[in-house]
């Protein structure tokens, strides 16, 4: 990803509104440990291989998560379903089997959302093989019950889908109640805190591709990167 960083003239308002704004939107900025991530779960879903991601709170797993749904683009023929790669949802407390499927309907923008479970079972497999969906990733997957965690486990085991648990180290406590599960998702990806390199590297990309500034603010000299640090605590969040 390359970006031309253009000369700004600081006395001139309509620029600097402008930068502002830019500034203010949600950027997302593709550093080398969410690169690798990436290529670990692309791996995953083509293998249809199911498997689990573990970190701490604020490590970055979210955001790499969502950013490799977006690059798995939607597609849709008119008349027929839509083509979607990835799905990405997020678990609430104490996730029932019948709010994992209300969830999924709802995931797949699909109106139909009432039933017993066994109606909602039958109509969210016909959802996720009319829509071809290749990967499934449950963040916060940790709040799932037993009952919801046997039926995820389902899902990959009978539609072959790539599931995707991603939680704290809470889950791997979760997922060794049942044998069945945890050799499901036996794989597992760690996300680390950045150490003092890492988050150098970040910085300095952050710096050319989002703030771009017209002048350099030096966050890459040492003292700045001793209290970006200090602060961060090695943090992406």
């Amino acid at each position: 990803m390359t970006q031309q960083t253009s000369v700004v003239n600081s006395d001139d308002p309509v620029d600097v509104s402008e930068r502002i704004r830019r500034l203010g939107k949600r950027q997302i900025l593709e550093i080398p440990q969410m690169v690798e991530f990436h290529s670990w779960l692309e791996g995953k879903r083509l293998a249809r291989q199911s498997c689990r991601v573990v970190g701490e709170s604020r490590t970055g797993k979210t955001i790499s998560c969502n950013t490799y749904r977006y690059k798995c683009q939607v597609s849709q023929k008119p008349g027929e379903a839509p083509i979607i790669p990835v799905v990405y949802w997020h678990c609430p407390e104490k996730l029932s089997v019948s709010s994992l499927f209300v969830g999924l309907l709802e995931a797949l923008q699909y109106q139909a959302t009432r039933g017993r479970i066994p109606e909602l079972r039958e109509r969210v497999y016909h959802v996720l093989r009319s829509c071809q969906v290749e990967m499934i990733i449950f963040d916060e997957a940790q709040r799932a019950t037993a009952q919801a965690m046997s039926e995820i486990r389902d899902i990959s085991d009978m539609l072959e889908i790539a599931v995707v648990l991603v939680g704290t180290d809470r889950l791997n406590a979760v997922i060794q109640r049942d044998e069945q599960v945890l050799y499901r998702f036996l794989a597992s990806y760690r996300f680390s805190r950045l150490d003092s390199e890492e988050i150098q590297e970040m910085t300095a990309l952050w710096e050319e591709h989002v703030l771009q500034l017209p002048q350099p603010s030096d966050l890459t000299s040492a003292k700045a990167q001793q209290l970006l640090l200090q602060a961060t605590r090695g943090y992406i969040g």
